[in-house]
């Protein structure tokens, strides 16, 4: 097989392909033939894909790593459904209902797993299908646009980003939901295929109550590439994400929550930055506030590097629009940078925008690889320094001999007691107990058990600081608990009768 001549565009050899428009709008649908099943090396990329994914969050669960917020949160809810009612967490609360703290009943797919497996790892296996797979769409539509070794290349580079690497070594999270949906609906978009583009985008609705403007974005843009003749599903979609969004936050939400409220909406509050409440507030966040403090204009830096900042030049990029606003005007400091799961439904949308900024400019063969390479470039050096990276450090292998400990400890509890446990231990009780967090003040009182790792880093303690935790000990000791196993500083309290 011979390269293109360095003067023409990168296009598959053999292969037919409308050219990409100037205007701002997609290129005609791919014709039937082309829709054929993935080749064989995109499944093997995305089932290497699977694999990285699943062995991070699998081993940080079992270097008990994983946390009470989030993981031990979403699996209380998904066993709820796997034992038929609707969702309830005792690590926010008892009986907690978590409909009333985020619209996501997308989590009742994952029931039928939970009823063969009822572990974490199921939910931590299937978000790692469920990301993996999200590369599949943008890899087909860059096969077709581009060639094979753009697919490949930017198939990899998207698996290997950092946004979708916090998210997988960050326990679990619905979003998860969301990745493959976006990656279809906007590989969707931007070839043409609008109906297709705003049919995977109604089922974010399902997912999270913010992804309501992200559906409202999708549904402009094919509105907007529909020309006059096809905008009403469009325009319905966009329509249908906002007032959903807002009956979910202003109605579903707080009629479900304890508080009577939608608790998220005390971020978007004034003051957390000192620039005080009001007018005067959500003016300055939504204007100097979404560049300072400094993090922020990081973490967007960051978000575009991957696509070598050419995913400005496609309108797809304006989908990331509602999440970047919302995480800019937020008081929560977390929401600015690069750490956790919030920069994990920007990726797909990033690289779908990539994607078509590439096919529209029509490139050479020489251009082509140019970016590719930069693309991969920036790909391997931001791996070291992110989730993924700790795939490649000898101590990530090693299991210290005081996990065993911890489940020997535990196991001598009960099944179907009441427990309060440290935040690193509350995942690994989930399945059999109801389990909340010691020293959470929303968490259930006098539970029949305690169990807590007492020399776990200063630094890593939550909610509880050394200090606070003795004294909430000495407490416990107080009201009866009495000493049933203490080994390599796990400590396990049941509560005289």
């Amino acid at each position: 097989m011979h390269a293109p001549p360095a003067d023409t565009p990168a296009l598959p050899p053999q292969q037919s392909v409308t050219p990409a428009r100037t205007d701002g709008r997609p290129t005609p649908a791919a014709p039937p033939a082309e829709r054929s099943a993935p080749p064989w090396w995109m499944w093997a990329a995305v089932s290497g894909l699977f694999l990285v994914y699943a062995t991070l969050s699998l081993r940080t669960h079992e270097r008990l790593l994983s946390h009470s917020f989030d993981l031990a949160i979403f699996e209380q809810a998904v066993r709820s459904y796997a034992e038929g009612h609707l969702p309830v967490s005792e690590v926010k609360g008892p009986g907690f209902p978590l409909l009333g703290d985020h619209f996501s009943p997308v989590l009742a797919l994952l029931a039928p797993l939970y009823w063969i497996w009822p572990s974490a790892r199921t939910l931590l296996l299937a978000q790692a299908a469920l990301v993996a797979v999200s590369a599949l769409p943008l890899m087909r539509w860059a096969h077709r646009a581009l060639g094979t070794a753009a697919a490949v290349v930017i198939g990899l580079a998207y698996g290997l980003s950092w946004g979708l690497a916090s998210g997988i070594g960050f326990d679990f999270h619905e979003w998860a939901f969301a990745v493959p949906l976006l990656a279809c609906s906007l590989a969707a978009l931007g070839q043409g295929r609008l109906r297709a583009a705003v049919w995977w985008a109604l089922p974010l609705l399902l997912v999270k109550e913010d992804m309501g403007l992200t559906v409202a974005a999708i549904g402009l843009l094919a509105a907007w590439r529909a020309g006059k003749g096809g905008r009403r599903l469009g325009i319905a979609a966009a329509v249908a994400g906002v007032v959903w969004m807002a009956l979910a936050m202003l109605v579903v939400l707080p009629a479900l929550n304890p508080s009577g409220s939608y608790f998220y909406a005390g971020f978007l509050g004034g003051g957390g930055d000192g620039a005080g409440s009001g007018l005067g507030s959500l003016l300055h966040k939504a204007t100097i506030g979404l560049v300072t403090p400094e993090t922020k204009v990081a973490t967007l830096v960051m978000l575009l590097a991957p696509t070598l900042f050419l995913a400005l030049r496609s309108p797809l990029v304006l989908v990331a629009a509602p999440t970047l606003l919302w995480r800019g005007v937020s008081d929560y400091a977390s929401h600015w940078g690069t750490g956790f799961h919030y920069s994990l439904t920007l990726m797909p949308i990033l690289f779908a925008a990539f994607v078509e900024a590439l096919h529209r400019r029509g490139t050479t063969a020489a251009g082509l690889r140019r970016y590719l390479l930069g693309a991969a470039g920036v790909c391997l050096l931001m791996l070291p320094s992110h989730a993924l990276g700790q795939l490649l450090q000898p101590p990530f292998w090693k299991t210290d001999p005081r996990v065993a400990v911890a489940h020997r400890v535990m196991d001598r509890i009960p099944d179907g007691a009441t427990v309060q446990a440290s935040d690193y231990l509350v995942p690994h009780l989930v399945h059999r107990t109801s389990v909340s967090l010691f020293g959470w003040a929303d968490s259930r009182p006098d539970p029949e058990w305690i169990v807590l790792d007492t020399r776990i880093a200063a630094e890593l303690r939550w909610p509880l600081n050394p200090i606070d935790e003795s004294i909430a000990l000495a407490e416990a000791r107080g009201r009866g608990y009495r000493t049933v196993a203490e080994e390599s500083g796990f400590l396990l309290l049941s509560r005289t009768r």
